[in-house]
């Protein structure tokens, strides 16, 4: 069975091209793709090549970790999940590429305690889960924001979580004014407008491996600093005025399944909103011309490619 995926063939070397599928095992399942996100945090290191080392990295590769599709066939011992629509955290179920992270292509076959119910009513924005519950997870283990950097998806995400956990507004910086529109009950500036030092839970969404001095003279003393992004280069920092402020430092990763069941029930009862963070859209055949667009247009927050077209 062939399936049509994303290559990525190198840096900046992307195609769009037909793969053959691994065979399929008892416990799997065959989804159907619908959307897939395109992640402007580790998809972009793996596309300028400037991820580091990690494991199963390695040209060529299918990317792609936040599609979401139905499941058309299964396994022997899970066929119950035929026609369950379904978030898929990403595949390796290629014969001649590596599947890092391996979601973005029309089909993909992948172990059915993988793949994750979600409701089918979110269409596109869908893609969003694992981010959702990426930032989730972040809040999960510390206290609510008062200060998120960044702007993007995840600060998006950041802000109104901490909102739909019933926290006060954050504050959120954006150098970028483009940028700054979209704020819903919470306002979004350019730091050089926020006098305030005293904030105690700061959450970093930019990837700027070099700010974290700059949020030291932020804080609180005790305050934490959560790193929420992906940091390509070596994260480093001033000890003399962290010891003063007895700063602490959080990194938060992945994403459990509790995460999950909570950010559905945040959607499910209305408290939490996905709306007007997808972006973009552009059919999958257009691959090779909505990956540079989704890294280098500033107004471009979320890049979702349509398979449905695909089959």
């Amino acid at each position: 069975m062939d399936t049509l995926a994303v290559i990525l063939e190198g840096p900046e070397r992307l195609a769009l091209r037909s793969l053959e599928l691994t065979p399929m095992q008892p416990g799997d399942v065959l989804v159907e793709i619908a959307w897939s996100g395109v992640s402007t945090g580790t998809e972009k290191l793996l596309w300028t090549g400037s991820m580091p080392p990690f494991p199963g990295m390695g040209y060529p590769l299918v990317p792609g970790y936040e599609s979401v599709g139905r499941i058309i066939d299964a396994g022997a011992e899970a066929k119950g999940r035929i026609g369950d629509w379904v978030f898929v955290p990403g595949a390796n179920c290629y014969s001649d590429a590596r599947g890092l992270f391996g979601g973005t292509a029309s089909q993909v076959i992948v172990p059915s305690a993988r793949v994750l119910p979600v409701p089918e009513h979110l269409g596109e924005a869908g893609v969003l889960c694992a981010l959702t519950a990426t930032a989730l997870h972040a809040i999960n283990g510390g206290g609510l924001p008062d200060l998120i950097i960044g702007h993007g998806v995840l600060g998006r995400l950041l802000a109104r979580l901490t909102l739909a956990l019933g926290g006060d507004a954050p504050t959120v910086w954006e150098t970028n004014p483009d940028r700054c529109h979209g704020a819903a009950g919470y306002d979004a500036i350019h730091p050089e407008a926020d006098e305030r030092k005293d904030y105690r839970a700061i959450y970093d969404a930019s990837g700027d491996s070099n700010i974290v001095d700059t949020l030291v003279g932020r804080m609180a003393k005790g305050g934490e600093i959560v790193l929420a992004g992906f940091y390509s280069d070596r994260v480093s920092f001033a000890f003399p005025a962290a010891f003063m402020k007895e700063a602490r430092l959080r990194i938060a990763a992945e994403w459990q399944a509790d995460d999950i069941t909570q950010t559905h029930d945040l959607i499910e009862t209305g408290r939490l909103d996905l709306a007007g963070l997808v972006t973009n859209r552009r059919p999958a055949r257009d691959a090779t011309e909505a990956y540079p667009q989704a890294f280098s247009d500033p107004a471009c927050l979320k890049m979702v490619l349509d398979w449905r077209d695909c089959r």
